[in-house]
Formats: structure tokens, sequence, C-alpha cells
């Protein structure tokens, strides 16, 4: 357990955690003088990828080109999403809390205001206020912020009627690689023909070609990539599963241990953290009777990550080819941590496919029969990898310990903040990325948007840290299917839903490995009663569900 003492806790929280409620957001500190023209914006949303994915965070999987843009820009070590893929892309476009704009749980509609399942049109979105700013505004990928997916059903919440002047990608959550479900150009579903289809490739190729018109164009741009990868399914052409092979043999405490050792070295952790305990539920490696289709399950994960990066770096490569990459603020993170969901075979509810492209049978579910991979399969990789890919944190996604709220954050400016490969631990969240962008366009966000009253933004800019300043911490908050939490400057309250509130110092136990609430009952008081304040406000109810 981390070795804290109780004097030492009990001088630093007191001033800590009986600060007033949220703190107002603050103004950013403004660009350098000299730099005067708006930038062009890419906002890249991986999908599922756990805290330590990627090499430049500690991960054995090769991520060069996301670790060019961290060589030449700044990785954020404790910034967060909101728990789960809808809500967190929610916010990242709103500068709001998820609940503020009805997609407090998902693109399901649990008729009370937070939980309506479409994004409120009482928002602005970031695509909307920049278009109203003078960009052009593009999108490929994944959007799930609708619960209208039919053709021929309502499309008020789809990405054109959102401020996206273009868009090609799935309106879906999830979907096979090889033939997606939902998938559209701007309004209308497409079908595409090719058999090489690959989703991850196409989100990059409909990139670089929206690069390529807009940078011929006299405005800056705005170009949001929604990444399915590396959320199942576990689908990834043979040759690049091939590229993985073996890697995983060791097993899947050996390959965490690793991971945390390498994020050590990299300064992505503190050396006083422990690694969290494994998932109770994960037996050891080498008991394992399934380890040759378990390796699999992860050779094919880390494909997928693997082919995100070189789509990442595609689109990079766009950027340059069209001089367009000095003066392109780019943006790179997760929207959740990794996820621990097994795939069952009665989810052919969920719009998987029956059959494959050539007609043959998908087969559903985490069938230790089937090596995953193909088209005609359809799985996830479970528990025990998705505790390696959230190395060194418990829990994962939907959960709002750190496992599951974790997000790497890389943040590339090469015109005006030369980074050098800098880290920073400041804390950020997903609500900041609207703010950010504003301010870095020079655009004030309005108090109404077409006759609309606009809720004040929730989030602050973060260019202050890019200019390497000190940004005042504000209390942040976080509610999904009934875990809640409260973040305050090295101080963490969080509960598992129906269970009881934890304390954690995360100066001194990011891991969350001992919980310090029975020490300090009245700090968990007064700060549980901040977050019954914010659940009013925001449109958080008691999950029921």
């Amino acid at each position: 357990m981390v070795s804290v003492t109780v004097k030492a806790i009990r001088v630093a929280l007191l001033p800590a955690l009986f600060l007033a409620t949220a703190a107002v957001p603050r103004p950013g500190m403004g660009l350098p003088p000299a730099h005067e023209r708006a930038p062009n914006i890419v906002l890249i949303v991986a999908d599922d990828l756990g805290y330590s994915d990627l090499s430049c965070f500690g991960s054995e999987i090769s991520t060069p080109n996301i670790d060019r843009l961290a060589r030449d820009g700044l990785r954020f070590t404790q910034f967060y999403n909101c728990g789960q893929d809808s809500p967190s892309r929610a916010a990242l476009l709103t500068g709001l809390y998820p609940h503020q704009v009805g997609v407090g749980h998902s693109t399901t509609d649990y008729r009370q205001p937070g939980y309506r399942g479409n994004l409120s049109r009482d928002a602005a979105t970031l695509a909307e206020l920049l278009q109203e700013g003078g960009y052009q505004t593009m999108m490929v990928g994944k959007w799930h912020l609708t619960r209208h997916v039919a053709p021929e059903g309502p499309k008020h919440t789809w990405p054109v009627n959102r401020g996206f002047q273009h868009f090609y990608g799935t309106i879906h959550g999830a979907g096979s690689y090889f033939a997606p479900i939902t998938l559209c150009r701007d309004a209308h579903f497409v079908e595409e023909k090719d058999p090489d289809f690959y989703y991850t490739d196409r989100i990059a190729q409909h990139a670089g070609r929206f690069i390529e018109q807009a940078a011929r164009g006299k405005r800056p741009f705005f170009l949001y990539v929604g990444f399915t990868a590396p959320h199942w399914p576990l689908h990834a052409p043979a040759e690049a599963v091939g590229r993985q092979r073996a890697r995983y043999a060791a097993g899947w405490e050996q390959v965490r241990k690793d991971r945390f050792r390498r994020m050590q070295r990299l300064g992505i952790v503190k050396p006083q953290w422990e690694l969290a305990p494994l998932d109770e539920r994960v037996g050891p490696w080498e008991t394992n009777p399934l380890r040759a289709w378990q390796q699999r399950r992860m050779e094919v994960y880390a494909a997928q990550v693997d082919l995100m990066d070189r789509a990442v770096g595609g689109i990079v490569e766009s950027l340059r080819q069209m001089g367009a990459e000095q003066n392109t603020l780019v943006m790179f993170l997760s929207d959740n941590g990794a996820s621990a969901e097994e795939i069952m075979p009665n989810w052919r509810g969920t719009g998987i496919p029956e059959q494959t492209r050539a007609g043959r049978t998908v087969q559903v579910g985490n069938r230790p029969d089937v090596l995953p991979g193909g088209e005609d399969t359809y799985q996830s990789y479970g528990i025990a990898w998705a505790n390696v890919s959230n190395t060194p944190f418990r829990l994962s996604k939907g959960h709002v310990h750190e496992g599951g709220i974790a997000t790497p954050l890389i943040v590339r400016w090469p015109e005006v903040f030369r980074q050098g490969g800098r880290t920073t631990d400041q804390v950020g969240h997903v609500i900041d990325i609207v703010p950010t962008c504003l301010e870095a366009a020079r655009i004030r966000y309005p108090s109404t948007y077409r006759g609309r009253d606009l809720p004040p933004l929730e989030g602050r800019s973060l260019l202050p840290i890019l200019q390497g300043k000190t940004r005042p911490d504000a209390r942040l908050y976080w509610e999904h299917a009934g875990n809640r939490a409260v973040r305050e400057g090295r101080w963490k309250l969080v509960a598992r839903h129906e269970g009881p509130w934890e304390l954690y110092d995360m100066e001194a136990d990011r891991t969350e490995t001992t919980d310090l609430a029975s020490r300090f009952p009245d700090a968990v008081r007064r700060v549980s009663e901040s977050y019954t304040a914010w659940a009013r406000r925001t449109n958080v109810l008691p999950w029921r569900e």
C-alpha cells in the first residue's frame, strides 16, 4: 500500500477539500502577440483506447506517428474523459458536461432531460461556433450522438445538421470494420463495394481528401476525426495481425508489469505510485487453459491500434503536403478507458451483420474455438487485456475510477508552441477542448446561438498550459451509470454505483490503492455535498437501471 502519514494528509487536505464549489471558468491567457493567423484545427478521437496503449505512454505497441506528435508537442498525463464514448464526445464538442446536453448515459432515451440520447439543440457544437466564425468544418468517422439512426427517420442531430459542412462516417456507435452499419456521406447512407474496405483506412483517406479540398480555400478549417479503433469487434487484416505475432506470449501479468516500468521511465507515472492489483476476476496467465486464444485477442487489438496510428500518420502527411502542418492545432485523445466488455452470442440485435460480404456466417461472441480478426468473427478482448490497456489503474470503461476516465491527450501546434516532447501533470478534462479551440481561433463563446440562450462553458482553455504556465485547478465532476466522482487538485472522491464514497490522494496514490475516506469523514461529507449540488445543477439523476 502507498505510505502516507495521517498528519501529512491532514495538513494538505484541509485547505484543498474545503474550497468553494466548482470554480468559475476563467479566460485563457491568450496567444503569443506575434501570432495573428487563425489556425486549422484537427481533433482526433480514438475509441476505447486505454491510457497506456500508445508507445509514448508506455505501450509495447509501436505507434510511431502518434509518438511523433508527442515528440513535437505536449503530453497531458492527467487529462480526463467522461468514462463512456457518447458522453465524452458530447462534452468535447460542447464544452459542457454531458448531462447538460442530453447525453448523460448513451444514445438511449431515458425520458429525463439529462438522458435523452440526442445531443441537445440547447447547446452549440464546436463545429457550429467555428463555422459561424468563418471556418470550414468537416467530420469523418464515428458520430454516436443521436438515437435516430434510421435512414427514413429524423436527422436533426446528425453531423451535417450540427455544424459540419461535410461528413463521411457512421452514425451508430460500433460495428464491423469491413462492413460498418449506418455508413453515410453527408446525410445519405452509402454502401462501399471495395473488397479491400477497412474502416480505419477509409477514415484516413476521407480525412486526407477533406484536408486537400479545404487547404485550397482561403479560410481555416476544422476537421473532427472520430475513429472506431480500437473498439470491438476485433477486426484487422491478417498481415496487420501478423506484425503482432507472439508479442503477448508472456501473458497479461508480465505485459502489464513491463508497461508500468516503461511508464515510470517516461515520467508518465510517478515513482511513489503502485501498480494497482489485477482485476479480481482475472486468474494467472500460466494456469489459463486458453492461452493461444487469449494471446490472439490481444494481437488483434494491438493490430487495430497499429492501423489507427498509420491512419493518423496519413492525416498528418496530408497536412504536410498541403503546406498546412505548421499552423494546425492537432489534438489526439481517447474517449474513455479500455473496455472490459465481453461479447455474448445473443448480441445479434445490436446491428451485427449475420453474414460477411462473401456470404459466410458471422460467428458472434467470445468463443475460444474461434480465433478473432476476420470479418466472419465478432469478439472483444475482455477484462484481463483491458487491465493491461489501462495500466497502471483500476477498472475500465463505464467506471469513474482512473481506469475508466484517464485519457492520453497529445497537443501539437508547431508554429506557435514548440514543446519538444514535454509532459504536463496539470489536470484537464474534455470539457476544456471547446474553450481551447475557440481561444486559438480568437472566437468568443456567445451567450446565444440562433436565437437560443447558451449555458456558460464548463471547461477552460488549455492554452496557458501549452505556454508553460500554471493554470489554477477547478473542481471536476463525473457521473456515469451511478458511478460518480469529484476531482479537485490532488484529491479525488469516487464511488461505484450504490457503493460508498472513497477518498484518494492523487499525488501519492493515483492508482487508488489506499482509501482515506474513513480517516476524513468530514471531508467526504462536504465534498459529496458539492457533488449533490453539481448533480442538481446539471440534470444528473440517481441511476436506477
